[in-house]
């Protein structure tokens, strides 16, 4: 063990000095993902078709090739997913993530090259351990196991070549042995696709293991965490495992989790690094333990566009290369990537908060928000509402969802919010009037829309029971992995799935 310690720091500590140069020269090296991105797949079908081989710069590449949502290249992803070669990038494509950043039934599959697989995923995974080993010189996270919180897969029944499933089981399966032997549990069941027998199988092998380091979505580590303090009989984490110091998570903002999070590391030493890493791509990492904004990572066979946030319902909106981009400026992520996801909109805003080197925060989904009545209530707005009202109030927050009701007679709507609370507030409508004055402090469009109660009346919050969400996403197959619910819809499909369950 601490050899291969000796071996892995040795390596991350080589890393560094090229994170600095790609730091320092953004430019110039996206320039290169560009051009290297296009002449490898010159020849691949879509390739032919947009002439890639006549592609030499920027220019050309914008205007040669129209921006594409999934829907778009589906065509070009079902050809690969029978097993055609070429496609969309070199070679044979074996491996699709099942996007579950939704709970809809529908799904979508991602194309996991063997390029993206390493030089993105797994190259972004060793930058994001050489920043966090440079900022912490004493860090000891090698000295003991990373417990992963993933998903499972299957194999793809179109035929014996492709596989499917949630991005961290593809990873977990092709990881080399070396790895898989420092990270916790084994792999067998780290790919069982039954979430409920996995978390007790999860928890009685970790319990017996040196843990240092967690991985995973804060909501269902959380449920983790608890199963492993029922089992053990522990106060908190930290008697459980003493050297833990590291939590990676992502996929759902960390705010509404932070205080339950403390209360299972009390020392303070516990080192949260959030991470922006989806079944695309790997985009972000956060670089400073004490700044909440990500590292814009240019170096992993991805090309950057960004979309104005007031272009984004254009029928052309035009999209901007990374050195146009200006800072506090909201955009809508176009990417093109070395599996083949060619000016593909992702469907995640960002905002920069610095160009020197690229730093940005996650606004949220471009179709998770509320804008029914002209209020364009946006996802960062509601977490940073909810934060304050939980730390006002003292209460504590396990998952919501909220959609619109619509105009009704009186010509007025408002929204309604369906919680599940840790702790319960002892006044409801005092929570919902907090939340509303919150809302109205940081959204201006919210506040003309609620003024005197003419377009929107105050919100109403529904209070569910304690594990309502954990039971909905069971009743859905839908538990464990990177499961979420939509905290904000245009529509009112989640909420009243939800409280149609509860009345069951």
């Amino acid at each position: 063990m601490s050899l291969s310690k000796s071996i892995i720091t040795w390596q991350l500590k080589k890393r560094y000095p090229k994170i600095e140069y790609w730091m320092t020269h953004a430019h110039t090296v996206q320039k290169q993902c560009l051009l290297n991105l296009v002449d490898n797949a010159k020849n691949t079908v879509f390739g032919k078709q947009y002439e890639f081989k006549n592609i030499y710069t920027y220019e050309q590449f914008r205007a040669s090739i129209p921006l594409h949502n999934y829907e778009d290249l589906f065509p070009y992803i079902n050809k690969a997913l029978q097993g055609e070669e070429n496609i969309l990038w070199p070679g044979e494509v074996k491996w699709f993530a099942k996007s579950s950043g939704t709970t809809n039934d529908k799904s979508k599959f991602i194309p996991v090259s063997k390029e993206s697989l390493h030089d993105c995923h797994y190259k972004s995974g060793k930058d994001m351990l050489s920043i966090y080993c440079n900022e912490f010189k004493k860090a000891k996270i090698f000295e003991g196991k990373c417990l992963f919180m993933g998903g499972s897969h299957e194999i793809n029944i179109l035929n014996d070549k492709s596989y499917v499933g949630d991005l961290s089981a593809i990873i977990i399966d092709n990881l080399p042995f070396w790895i898989n032997a420092r990270r916790s549990p084994d792999k067998k069941t780290a790919l069982l696709g039954n979430w409920e027998e996995k978390l007790e199988k999860m928890t009685d092998i970790a319990i017996k293991e040196n843990i240092t380091t967690l991985s995973g979505v804060p909501s269902w580590t959380l449920v983790f965490l608890k199963r492993v303090l029922e089992k053990t009989g522990k106060a908190n984490i930290e008697e459980v495992w003493p050297n833990i110091e590291m939590f990676m998570h992502g996929g759902v903002k960390f705010d509404p989790y932070i205080e339950q999070y403390n209360k299972l590391f009390p020392s303070g030493k516990m080192k949260y690094s959030e991470t922006f890493n989806a079944s695309e791509g790997y985009f972000g990492v956060q670089i400073d333990n004490k700044v909440r904004d990500l590292l814009l990572l240019i170096d992993n066979g991805i090309f950057y566009e960004f979309i104005p946030i007031n272009e984004i319902d254009k029928e052309q909106p035009k999209a901007l290369p990374l050195q146009e981009v200006e800072v506090n400026k909201a955009y809508a992520m176009v990417i093109s990537t070395n599996a083949g996801l060619w000016r593909y909109k992702l469907g995640d805003t960002i905002k920069f908060t610095a160009t020197h080197p690229y730093r940005f925060i996650i606004l949220g989904r471009t179709k998770y928000c509320i804008n029914a009545f002209g209020e364009e209530l946006m996802i960062d707005n509601v977490e940073k509402a909810i934060q304050i009202v939980c730390e006002k109030l003292k209460v504590k927050i396990n998952d919501y969802t909220a959609a619109p009701i619509f105009l009704n007679e009186t010509g007025c709507g408002a929204h309604e919010w369906v919680i599940e609370f840790e702790e319960d507030p002892i006044d409801i409508t005092y929570f919902s009037e907090s939340l509303d004055s919150a809302l109205k402090t940081l959204n201006s469009d919210y506040e003309a829309k609620r003024y005197k109660n003419m377009v929107l009346h105050p919100p109403e919050v529904r209070v569910v029971p304690r594990g309502t969400f954990y039971k909905w996403f069971k009743s859905k197959d839908k538990l464990g992995g990177q499961n979420k619910i939509p905290r904000l819809s245009n529509d009112r499909v989640f909420v009243e799935e939800i409280k149609k369950f509860i009345q069951q």
